[in-house]
């Protein structure tokens, strides 16, 4: 029973702060849900628990509180880590691959496919010599007009 005790305490993680504003708090995670962590790059900041993920939404806050925009905040955002740091990076010439590259792969893979599933019907279907027909007819017991015997 204590194995299963401290089991369970260790699994126990720890609870958010209460926020003193929980308007602040809500345009803090709004604006965080926008926003990449570059530590797990798969997660907003607002879902990650990184520990630089909690620094930055402890700056958006900070500078949310010194009364900036979520514009203002974004752009100094960006303007520390560029682009990347935007969960929905904006279509640029720089970011075209970003965006188109998913579906070049998926047309590239297309494209192989069907140039690999007719090579493969072209290798599949044989030409029959001469002797190797009149092989066959005989073992199917037709003569040359196909006509059955």
């Amino acid at each position: 029973m204590l194995v299963i005790v401290l089991a369970r305490a260790a699994w126990a993680g720890e609870a958010a702060p209460a926020a003193a504003d929980p308007a602040l708090e809500e345009r803090v995670l709004t604006l965080a849900s926008e926003l990449r962590c570059l530590v797990c790059q798969n997660q907003t900041l607002a879902d990650s628990h990184a520990p630089l993920a909690i620094d930055l939404r402890d700056q958006i806050r900070e500078k949310m509180r010194q009364g900036q925009s979520e514009r203002d905040i974004v752009n100094y955002m960006v303007a520390r880590y560029g682009d990347f740091v935007l969960y929905r990076p904006p279509f640029r010439p720089a970011t075209v691959l970003l965006w188109l590259g998913p579906a070049l792969l998926l047309l590239a893979g297309m494209a192989a496919l069907v140039r690999r599933i007719a090579r493969r019907r072209a290798d599949s279907k044989p030409e029959l010599t001469a002797e190797e027909q009149a092989r066959a007819a005989a073992l199917l017991g037709s003569d040359q007009d196909g006509e059955r015997r």
